[in-house]
């Protein structure tokens, strides 16, 4: 059964229980993909409704541009709420090989440098959606049904926490990678990543409380 598929509180469960996964990095995916699914009810709570005949040819066009791009994002985040809670998988078996050679030793090492790669590239990869996700909310936060801005500014929030939290799962093991230029441009895209997204939470935050005074 694939953590998706769980109830709400089956999911809750299986977070606040002894293991350590599912942990931030698939509650931080959730995060991005509610907060994508929240964008993406403004969509529907526009489009094909009264407000929406009050936009432009190219309003219209670019919102039900962005519904289907969002359901793209949604779906590949819920792919990672399952992907990156076994993504650390590869580390831990990794570490039980053995090392009673040189050869076994470079074979070992080479496992677990592959295993916190991937156990990092899965939340970066996370972090590039709820981005690009926030990127495309300006048209649902200027032209979207007035009645439901609040869901847009708490799809906002809930999108650059998914961001920030898959990025603290990058940094803490982008730590372990040996390989210096690898890691610097990880952290790098990290830096990128987490300031792109503050700004463009702060963007549409501010549209969100304009229409609320």
């Amino acid at each position: 059964m694939k953590l998706i598929d769980l109830t709400l509180k089956d999911y809750l469960k299986e977070v606040y229980g002894e293991s350590p996964a599912p942990g931030g990095g698939s509650v931080s995916a959730y995060a991005g993909a509610l907060g994508v699914a929240l964008t993406q009810m403004v969509g529907s709570l526009t489009i094909d409704k009264k407000v929406f005949e009050e936009l432009n040819d190219d309003e219209k066009a670019k919102m039900k541009d962005m519904q289907e791009k969002y359901h793209s994002i949604r779906v590949e985040l819920e792919e990672i709420v399952d992907t990156d809670a076994t993504s650390f998988d590869e580390v831990m078996a990794a570490f039980k090989l053995p090392k009673s050679t040189d050869e076994e030793k470079k074979a070992r090492t080479d496992a677990i440098q592959s295993g916190y790669k991937k156990a990092l590239e899965i939340p970066l990869r996370a972090a590039e959606l709820c981005l690009e996700a926030l990127d495309m909310q300006e048209i649902y936060a200027n032209c979207g049904n007035k009645n439901a801005i609040t869901d847009v500014g708490v799809g906002t929030l809930l999108l650059q926490s998914g961001l920030e939290g898959a990025l603290f799962n990058v940094l803490i093991n982008v730590n372990s990678i040996k390989d210096t230029e690898y890691a610097d441009n990880i952290r790098v895209r990290a830096d990128e990543l987490l300031k792109k997204g503050a700004a463009k939470k702060e963007e549409t935050l501010k549209i969100v409380y304009s229409k609320l005074k």
